[in-house]
């Protein structure tokens, strides 16, 4: 009777083990991916997200949170991101947070293109109208193209998820922007939670709206794994910025100018290739206007130029204003974000200027100055006669003959009073 006893205890601890394990191991797993503090949407941050997306269905993932706050970005990697959420094999959930971030621009796409969208409280949503690359509003012609063109994309993302199909249009046109109580009401987003595990325990056994792709969420209590952008990403994401483009582009250019006309310091010229390569990388995203291109270069060589050439600042005020024209139009082409801040522009051009008007200071009393080198510096040095036609001056000994045409004395100090060729010319 014990032994029996015993064997049943055995068995029943065994199945609650079992059954433990077995509840354990199939605890539900989050990769929830940190988009931000204020990340840019640009091929550097593109292909992060897309990598974590394609991670979270290849490492079974139940589903991929994106934690988003941005203030937009480029619309050719807006569009790769959102297709890729598009394509995802497994849920993906926007979650606009933490507190006090948004999605703006280019980020309501991504924020719309996802299975369910949350956003913490006191966030916000929406300022999508497109602008050109001075942060205006477009012409009339491609205005109507490039506004109607996103209306429908983002309309068709919100109807794909059955959300609010008319906001979507103000947000484009009127730059219509929402905060998250708001963006409930009227029905832009899908839940508001103050956490991440908040959100997932009202997720659970939520069925999605996308028919293309239908998901039943069973989120709650779920083990989360958060990653973040490495510093190669963040590092891309710095670089990939038009004013540290420029001055990487200039410094590049004048690292290496440097090195030419001064060969074997190494050390410019060193420091100027690697900026000029990390120049040469931004260009590959953003893409340079070759006409702004074009008059930087002609600047810097205008003011390589009047370094060594007698033009009174001719040219270097010409350089100058090929040089700042050239930074004001070289991302003329991209968002207004993308462009070269205007107070850059001046300080590049008054830090010029000051060294022209300080190095031309210079010029000019440095030829006011006596000569310290040279056969004319002797002119007004004493002499000793040491023989006839001989005197001793400035450590050696040189032909002179006396102004009067009178006999030297050896023994005798005379003045120098001119020099020609060999000869000096002396006086008593």
């Amino acid at each position: 009777m014990k032994r029996a006893l015993l064997g049943l205890l055995v068995v029943l601890a065994s199945l609650v083990f079992v059954g433990g394990a077995a509840g354990a191991s199939s605890r539900p797993r989050v990769l929830a991916i940190t988009f931000g503090p204020d990340l840019e949407i640009n091929p550097a941050t593109e292909g992060y997200l897309t990598h974590q997306l394609t991670r979270a269905a290849k490492d079974d993932y139940d589903a991929a949170v994106i934690l988003l706050d941005t203030p937009g970005g480029l619309s050719t990697s807006m569009k790769t991101i959102y297709q890729a959420e598009l394509a995802s094999k497994v849920p993906v959930i926007v979650y606009v947070s933490p507190e006090g971030a948004r999605a703006a621009s280019a980020g309501v796409w991504v924020a719309q293109a996802a299975d369910v969208l949350a956003m913490a409280p006191t966030t916000n949503i929406g300022s999508s109208t497109p602008i050109d690359s001075s942060g205006k509003n477009l012409g009339s012609d491609l205005r109507h193209k490039v506004i109607n063109d996103a209306v429908a994309s983002l309309t068709g993302l919100a109807a794909a998820n059955h959300r609010n199909t008319t906001w979507p249009e103000k947000a484009v046109r009127e730059a219509s922007n929402l905060t998250a109580e708001q963006a409930l009401q009227m029905n832009v987003i899908d839940f508001i939670a103050p956490t991440l595990p908040a959100l997932l325990d009202k997720l659970d056994g939520y069925k999605t709206k996308n028919a293309d792709q239908l998901f039943t969420l069973h989120l709650a209590g779920a083990e989360i794994d958060t990653v973040e952008p490495g510093f190669i990403t963040r590092f891309l994401n710095t670089i990939i910025n038009p004013n540290l483009i420029s001055l990487l582009f200039l410094l590049g250019i004048v690292g290496l100018i440097f090195e030419v006309l001064h060969p074997g310091v190494v050390l410019p010229g060193a420091l100027g290739a690697v900026s000029l390569v990390l120049a040469l990388y931004g260009f590959s995203v953003l893409r340079p206007s070759w006409g702004g291109l074009a008059l930087m270069l002609l600047g810097i060589a205008l003011l390589v130029v009047d370094l060594h050439a007698p033009t009174h600042g001719v040219l270097t005020t010409g350089g100058l204003i090929a040089l700042l024209f050239g930074l004001a139009l070289l991302f003329q082409n991209e968002p207004g974000i993308y462009r070269v801040n205007l107070w850059l522009i001046l300080g590049i051009g008054g830090a010029i200027g000051i060294f022209w008007v300080f190095a031309t200071g210079k010029a000019l009393a440095a030829r006011k100055l006596p000569l310290e080198t040279g056969v004319q510096t002797m002119v007004g040095q004493v002499a000793e006669v040491r023989g006839p036609g001989l005197v001793f001056v400035d450590g050696a000994l040189w032909q002179a003959h006396a102004a009067d045409d009178s006999e030297l004395v050896p023994g005798e100090q005379v003045k120098v009073q001119s020099v020609d060729g060999l000869q000096l010319t002396v006086g008593r």
